[in-house]
């Protein structure tokens, strides 16, 4: 079945400026969430998602009421949730299998929301900015047909992407919003930070590193983090990698080094020592 908004399916075959324009109420609602400060995000009852990580757990979660991620420049954040069951999932897209991972997520909502017989799938979708080499609208656009793709209706809510998630300052253009969490007791969801996004941030970062693909790091019905075991090969060069410092780092390993938040540099060597 396929992605709708106001129960109309969209014209993928449009460009996204079209879509935009053909629904306001979106572009409403993201100016809305580009407006609010983010909030910080203490540790407790926080479950932190990195990069090609998801989490999926419901309201009757009595360890985890919040999921989050952020350090999203081209990267996207989506959140996907069952209106009936309350089952949400958070995760932080990179474009490395878009299709695959929309169709894991997917399932692990619906395996906490077929016994309830009311409800719907809506997702929203948070992320990039218009950068040089169009990364951010390449994975808005795999986003949206990946999700058209899929055998359930999914309802659009909210469209924070790309030129709508867009800033720009001395002729360089930045995300707006780099992170989001989302409350999975009350289904908000706002722009934030996080002071702690372990446990073991380094050990998931060299995960990544070294070809992840994605990754289910929580067990909700035991209320359970899991963080590996990993295995990777030998990361070529990685004597070369160690040797630079932060900003030759951010230069030549990020995808958008001008656009990173500022946190993200400090320590990016620290994971290639795990695969070393």
């Amino acid at each position: 079945m396929p992605l709708l908004v106001n129960g109309e399916r969209i014209d993928l075959a449009r460009p996204t400026g079209d879509m935009i324009r053909a629904y306001p109420h979106l572009e409403e609602r993201a100016k809305l969430l580009r407006s609010q400060p983010a909030q910080i995000v203490e540790p407790k009852g926080l479950l932190y998602v990195q990069q090609r990580e998801f989490a999926v757990t419901t309201p009757r979660d009595g360890s985890v009421s919040i999921l989050g991620s952020d350090d999203a420049t081209t990267c996207h954040i989506v959140v996907l949730r069952h209106t009936g069951s309350g089952a949400t999932c958070l995760t932080h897209c990179d474009g490395s299998d878009t299709e695959a991972e929309v169709s894991v997520i997917m399932s692990s909502v619906k395996s906490f929301s077929n016994a309830t017989g009311y409800g719907r799938l809506e997702v929203h979708l948070v992320g990039g900015f218009n950068d040089d080499r169009q990364l951010s609208q390449k994975l808005t656009n795999q986003l949206l047909r990946a999700f058209d793709l899929q055998p359930d209706d999914v309802h659009l809510v909210t469209f924070c992407v790309t030129e709508l998630n867009d800033r720009e300052e001395n002729d360089t253009h930045f995300p707006i919003i780099y992170g989001i969490a989302v409350n999975v007791k009350t289904a908000e969801i706002f722009p934030a930070t996080f002071p702690e996004k372990g446990p073991d941030e380094d050990l998931r970062s060299a995960h990544v590193l070294t070809g992840a693909t994605l990754t289910n790091i929580y067990d909700a019905k035991m209320e359970q983090l899991h963080i590996g075991p990993y295995f990777w090969r030998p990361f070529p060069h990685v004597d070369f990698w160690l040797e630079q410092d932060d900003k030759q780092i951010l230069q030549l390993l990020l995808l958008s080094c001008f656009s990173e938040s500022f946190h993200i540099a400090p320590g990016r060597a620290t994971p290639l020592c795990f695969p070393h």
